[in-house]
């Protein structure tokens, strides 16, 4: 995917509404009424504000081409997007938005289980309604720390006994011992939240078939294998340049300094926004985003974090 050009535009927020504490709901709109693109569950929007520029699942109804809403929980500790929305936006304000995009989609089975831990359910959420219309199997595991903290749980409240409600204050954490000890080939599990419960989750996946468990990460995850920081040479094909990403330089980096435009956001490998195709050379994958399959593919990579092993890499920029 070349990473030079997204759709972008300005939406206006047609409501701003609390529904948990800590946590708040934006309805956005294209500010001159044009219909938004098409999305999948699983996908998600960059919301541009000012300096910061954040990743928000897209929550609502993917059938709606005039509304995207996305939750954002308020995060005092974080880099200060969630504070510029709670703090800052309002009914009626327009921002800039890009996307969508999604690295987290829904592939087809009979059975799902779902897996989110607090705002981590925003993505899960148009999943269950997708499931459910498939007439699918599936279950949701939901956690949280509060009851009170915990968003959408009165539109799960529609689908009974197979959405699992586990506030930590009452229940204790969910029981992921007896949820995933027995690997069911028919099933894909799908998980969001924080790191702690997909690494949980990613543990006790392990001997399940190849493919079946599905995670996004709000922040990138941990690395075992030692990485590859030797000088490269990156050449960029389509702009006929050749860079060089010493090892205190990301890829990302280097492209910018050449005035060649990318689109990027987090820096982190956990947005998907700088994913690029590799045409020639074998990337050294660090991103949180590519499933083992894409990885051994090496036709693609985040620039922002991964480097090579081999020192020269020939990119579709």
């Amino acid at each position: 995917m070349s990473t030079c050009s997204a759709f972008e535009t300005d939406v206006r927020i047609e409501s701003k509404d609390l529904i948990a504490d800590g946590v708040v709901a934006l309805t956005l709109r294209e500010a001159d009424g044009r219909p938004l693109p098409r999305w999948a569950p699983g996908a998600h929007i960059d919301l541009m504000l000012g300096e910061h520029t954040r990743q928000y699942s897209l929550c609502g109804d993917p059938g709606d081409d005039h509304r995207w809403r996305v939750a954002v929980r308020r995060e005092p500790g974080g880099r200060g997007g969630s504070l510029e929305v709670h703090d800052h936006l309002r009914a009626d304000d327009v921002v800039r938005v890009r996307g969508p995009r999604n690295h987290f989609p829904l592939r087809p089975a009979a059975r799902y289980l779902f897996i989110a831990g607090g705002i981590g359910i925003t993505p899960i959420l148009p999943m269950v309604a997708a499931a459910e219309a498939a007439g699918a199997r599936w279950g949701l595991w939901y956690a949280g720390r509060r009851r009170s903290g915990m968003p959408f749980l009165d539109d799960l409240a529609a689908y009974g006994e197979r959405v699992s409600v586990h506030p930590r204050d009452e229940t204790g954490r969910i029981d992921l011992d007896t949820l995933l000890g027995d690997p069911r080939p028919d099933t894909l599990v799908y998980c969001c939240g924080p790191g702690p419960l997909i690494e949980a989750v990613t543990k006790r996946c392990a001997a399940w078939p190849p493919q079946s468990l599905h995670v996004e990460r709000f922040a990138a995850g941990s690395r075992t294998e030692p990485a590859v920081d030797a000088p490269l040479e990156v050449v960029l094909a389509r702009s006929g340049r050749t860079v060089a990403a010493t090892p205190d330089r990301s890829i990302l980096s280097a492209v910018e300094q050449a005035g060649v435009p990318v689109l990027s956001a987090c820096a982190e490998g956990v947005c998907g926004t700088c994913e690029t195709f590799v045409l020639d050379g074998l990337p050294d994958h660090r991103d949180s985003i590519l499933t083992e399959a894409e990885r051994r593919a090496n036709d693609r990579m985040m620039i922002c974090v991964s480097r090579s092993h081999t020192p020269r890499l020939v990119l579709d920029l």
